[in-house]
């Protein structure tokens, strides 16, 4: 690490790789999920809440776990509703949350989608780098994505509530290679 607030050149070149790889490579799992009438946002809810107990959850939860602000799932959840793929309810724990669940026509979409995203994934991501290169992607994702996620379990906002810090780690990592 340097001494002082400025990234050294190395550092610059590494960090703007970085900005332009990752915005590329979301680019590209979009484009591809775009000739069938999806978002990438809307297939990352779909195959999110498919992976849920009971293939649901609240709303609140699945905006943490996707990273996205509530209002913005909020708006998603509304254009995959008006196509029958999901569906919104009071939360049957305490009536207060929202919850949203898959809908039957929303698997028979989401098993024809995920063909589509994982040949994307494989194809822009997965094949495009040697094994240990994908390995070392998912180090650095893991050593970024865990303190954030720790933080925010810590966090005065957070406290008291469940994070899902310990499914996230369980189901997300579990994942990847080691």
């Amino acid at each position: 690490m340097s001494d002082g607030p400025w990234l050294s050149a190395g550092e610059q070149q590494h960090w703007r790789a970085y900005l332009r790889g990752s915005r590329l490579l979301e680019r590209a799992l979009s484009d591809d999920l775009a000739p069938l009438g999806i978002q990438l946002t809307e297939y990352e809810l779909l195959s999110m809440l498919s992976e849920s107990p009971g293939q649901r959850m609240r709303m609140s939860r699945l905006a943490d776990d996707i990273i996205q602000s509530r209002s913005r799932v909020t708006h998603t959840a509304a254009r995959l509703e008006k196509r029958g793929w999901v569906e919104r309810c009071r939360s049957v724990d305490d009536g207060r949350g929202v919850e949203i669940s898959l809908t039957d026509t929303g698997r028979e979409a989401l098993a024809e989608l995920a063909l589509a995203h994982v040949q994307s994934v494989r194809r822009h991501l997965v094949d495009a780098l040697p094994p240990e290169q994908f390995a070392a992607a998912w180090n650095a994702a893991q050593a970024i994505a865990g303190p954030q996620v720790a933080l925010a379990a810590n966090s005065p906002h957070w406290r008291g509530h469940d994070t899902g810090y310990a499914s996230y780690r369980s189901v997300v990592w579990s994942r990847w290679p080691s």
